[in-house]
């Protein structure tokens, strides 16, 4: 009867310590909704900033003569103009999603909102990537050109464009990692459930 009492004394202790209960499945749900909809503004912060700075790239270089002028513009190069397009759909959807990540906040058993929101997460991701990747390897081509083919850079005359549509590049980047970081704590907020 002794030996009974002694071997359910530790597990009393061990249930009323402060130190070994789980934190409750309702407080770390929200915690990972509240997180969800500020990841989600950055990214539509950065996704919006990338639009703006690449839609309007342009610099026109003054020539000798008074009626030629060398212009370049995001109009010209068709991945320019895909990768503000793209930026500007994911920044559209990410604000839409913002109503879901509050409902997520206030109702956080939902689990079919979640689901549709990783689908939809990750197929914007593939989009963002897609346009930041083609914007990239054209940006590549501006800094250093391509010998085997004679095409010179032409970041060397215009300075202030190039600055321009590299600096949008990262926004969009910044946005990709991001949407990684969306669809993981989506799925651990699944997983939870």
């Amino acid at each position: 009867m002794k030996t009974a009492a002694v071997a359910a004394a530790p597990v009393v202790l061990l249930e009323g310590s402060e130190a070994h209960k789980p934190l409750p499945k309702v407080r770390v749900s929200r915690v990972l909704s509240v997180l969800d909809f500020i990841l989600r503004v950055a990214a539509a912060l950065g996704t919006l900033a990338s639009a703006i700075a690449m839609g309007t790239s342009r610099q026109t270089l003054p020539f000798v003569a008074r009626f030629v002028r060398f212009k370049a513009n995001y109009k010209d190069l068709p991945m320019f103009t895909f990768f503000v397009i793209v930026n500007s759909i994911v920044c559209v959807y990410l604000v839409l999603s913002l109503l879901v990540s509050i409902v997520h906040i206030i109702w956080t058993g939902a689990v079919k909102s979640r689901i549709t929101l990783i689908i939809l997460d990750t197929a914007m991701m593939g989009l963002l990537t897609a346009g930041a990747s083609s914007a990239t390897a054209i940006v590549f081509l501006a800094h250093y050109g391509s010998s085997s083919v004679n095409w010179f850079p032409f970041c060397r005359q215009f300075n202030n464009f190039c600055e321009r549509i590299s600096g949008s590049l990262i926004g969009s980047f910044v946005a990709v990692v991001v949407m990684v970081l969306l669809i993981i704590m989506s799925s651990v907020a699944i997983s939870r459930h």
